[in-house]
């Protein structure tokens, strides 16, 4: 038995998300589909973090055990092929010790959102990015960002069906930046609670547009409840960078 480190790319759109779910397709499922076809045995996937539909990955990093013989190289070339068209590719594929675990052994992840403000339509990235029409202020969004950052107790940005056990996290980077019509918003922690991203984007937007200020901000911060969140974004913009781990 072989362990393999997989970087896998996805456009998020066609799927109910990372995990193999009963009630539509996931990108889990169709990796391990294509391991099944390839080596003839079953094979789990396991993921530095579960995406939600429609979010996407720049580099998701993710293991796989294989018990057939396999060149990396070789692998990630079968595993493309099987793959296609499915808007999945695994950009990089390496052994890795039998105690590697994609999920477990991370340190860190990172996520990247992008905002297209502006009021013609998205025909280039619609479905990859969140369309807000009304003007938005980055710098004011980036101040107020800031006071997202550090150890906090994030239940406020926390989805009602999150499954952490606790949801006091480190949030190390919240930052917001304008380039043109797209404001990206850049995210890392340890790990992150399920929607939390989202959450914290939705009310950055709302600061942006001048409903929220970074008092406002704060003060849903400190609420520690669910019903004082001010928007939750949509996932389209919503994209997984990096996973990080000892050298």
């Amino acid at each position: 038995m072989t362990r393999f480190r997989l970087t896998i790319e996805f456009d998020g759109r066609p799927f109910m998300g990372w995990q193999r779910q009963a009630h539509g397709p996931s990108v889990q499922q169709a990796i391990e589909d294509a391991i099944e076809r390839i080596t003839g045995a079953p094979a789990g996937a396991h993921a530095a973090g579960r995406t939600d539909a429609g979010v996407h990955a720049e580099a998701m990093t993710a293991h796989v055990d294989v018990e057939r013989p396999f060149q990396p190289f070789r692998l990630m070339e079968a595993l493309n092929a099987h793959l296609r068209p499915q808007p999945i590719a695994i950009l990089a594929c390496e052994i890795v010790a039998d105690d590697w675990h994609a999920r477990f052994s991370c340190l860190g992840r990172r996520y990247s959102y992008r905002i297209i403000n502006r009021r013609a339509p998205l025909a280039l990235d619609a479905g990859r990015a969140w369309q807000v029409a009304a003007p938005l202020d980055a710098e004011a969004m980036h101040a107020a960002a800031q006071r997202l950052v550090g150890l906090h107790d994030f239940t406020t940005f926390r989805s009602a069906h999150c499954q952490s056990e606790s949801p006091v996290k480190t949030l190390d980077l919240l930052n917001v930046a304008r380039y043109g019509d797209e404001i990206a918003i850049e995210a890392a922690a340890r790990s992150f609670l399920h929607h939390q991203v989202r959450s914290m984007v939705g009310c950055l937007m709302l600061v942006g547009r001048g409903k929220w200020t970074a008092d406002d901000l704060s003060d849903a911060l400190e609420a520690r409840d669910r019903a004082a969140l001010g928007l939750n974004a949509p996932p389209d913009g919503l994209f997984f960078i990096e996973a990080r781990y000892p050298e």
